[in-house]
């Protein structure tokens, strides 16, 4: 049996769910087909379990993509104060956390409820369960699943990267993009823990759970959040900030004592004063440990301002990353030199759409990947 709607929307995830909800409004018939057993899982687990659905001071510099415009348009057609009006016509309590994240005060659950009752004011038929077997194209499009074939005068990919596998992810919408003749920019794992090489991860990885504050640069961008010591190696928002901007081989720069200098009491210069002074500014177990693996030679002045130039300035080339079982985000993806600022409707082919995390633009922690999702979602809802 084939059902035939104006548009069909593939993954129902942040982009999708939008989608469909802003074309639904616009009087399209739609079809919102999910592979998993339900819509929005990932929406589910964000924010440790608050989903941190936007934040307020989104601009396009809070984005990651190879035409650094490319997200201008929709961002600015679908603004956190749109997505705002939405939580509190729902009143869904919400808080503003550290710079502008804005999470629900009870769960991720009021968001994606919100957005499945939407889609029944809208009249969006969403099939769960459906794999997708198979997309062509003739007049309009066609798709094949294990629930059925389904036909649209257009076609939305919403089924985001390669991020968090064990929810589902697959790389299916780079496939489809390949079918039609769209390039892919090479995906790769973001806002990601970095593994440490042996030495360093020898020297300071038992220190697990030991955070501080501290500036991380990496590519000409910085950022100063929490860094935390895992296992393995480095985490906590600072280090999953510059992770995305991280390539193999290169040096990520850590000022462990922002605006803090190195100060020595009285007393003679010895490694027991050393670790005695840096205690003053980091953390006592990590601060005893940095003495220990970076003491000087010799304690002259010459030797300790080198000491404390190296506080400010570790630099470190990260062994890899912990991959897409630990990322956020996929970076990467369908090339924004393919699509439609506007309505993200690839050039060639008339009809097709990519929104989200399958198109290549990445936001910084913090609600910002949220924010494309609704952004894009929504540019593509009004225009199919």
């Amino acid at each position: 049996m084939t059902e035939a709607f104006d548009v069909l929307i593939l993954g129902g995830g942040a982009a999708g769910l939008m989608c469909a909800i802003e074309a639904g409004k616009h009087g399209r018939r739609v079809a919102l087909l999910e592979h998993a057993d339900r819509c929005g899982k990932k929406i589910l687990i964000s924010g440790g379990g608050r989903c941190n659905f936007t934040n307020i001071h989104c601009r396009p510099e809070n984005f990651l993509s190879s035409n650094p415009h490319f997200a201008r348009s929709a961002l600015t057609r679908y603004t956190p104060q749109d997505f705002l009006g939405l939580v509190e016509k729902h009143r869904i309590p919400y808080h503003e956390k550290a710079l502008g994240q804005l999470f629900c005060d009870r769960s991720s659950r009021d968001i994606l409820q919100m957005l499945e009752e939407e889609c029944r004011d809208a009249v969006v038929r969403i099939v769960c369960g459906a794999s997708i077997g198979e997309v062509t194209k003739a007049v309009g499009f066609s798709v094949r699943t294990s629930q059925g074939e389904f036909q649209g005068k257009a076609l939305v990919i919403a089924t985001g990267g390669l991020s968090i596998p064990k929810m589902g992810a697959t790389g299916f919408g780079y496939d489809v993009a390949r079918q039609f003749g769209l390039k892919i920019r090479e995906p790769r794992a973001a806002l990601v823990p970095l593994l440490l090489s042996p030495p360093d991860r020898e020297s300071y990885c038992d220190l697990s759970g030991v955070s501080a504050a501290v500036i991380a640069s990496c590519d000409g961008v910085q950022f100063r959040e929490k860094m935390l010591i895992t296992h393995h190696g480095l985490s906590g928002p600072a280090i999953l900030q510059v992770s995305s901007y991280w390539k193999p081989g290169a040096a990520i720069r850590i000022d462990l004592a922002p605006d803090q200098n190195l100060e020595f009491g009285k007393g003679p210069r010895s490694l027991v004063n050393l670790k005695k002074a840096l205690h003053g500014i980091l953390p006592q177990r990590l601060a005893s440990r940095w003495a220990e693996v970076n003491a000087p030679a010799r304690f002259t002045n010459a030797a300790l301002a080198d000491f404390d130039r190296r506080v400010h300035a570790w630099d470190i080339i990260p062994a890899g990353t912990e991959g897409y079982a630990k990322a956020e985000v996929t970076a990467g993806g369908v090339d924004t030199d393919e699509l439609s600022p506007q309505t993200m409707e690839a050039r060639k082919v008339p009809g097709l759409f990519f929104i989200g995390e399958v198109v290549d633009v990445t936001g910084h922690l913090g609600g910002f990947n949220f924010q494309w999702a609704w952004a894009s979602g929504a540019a593509a809802g009004r225009a199919v």
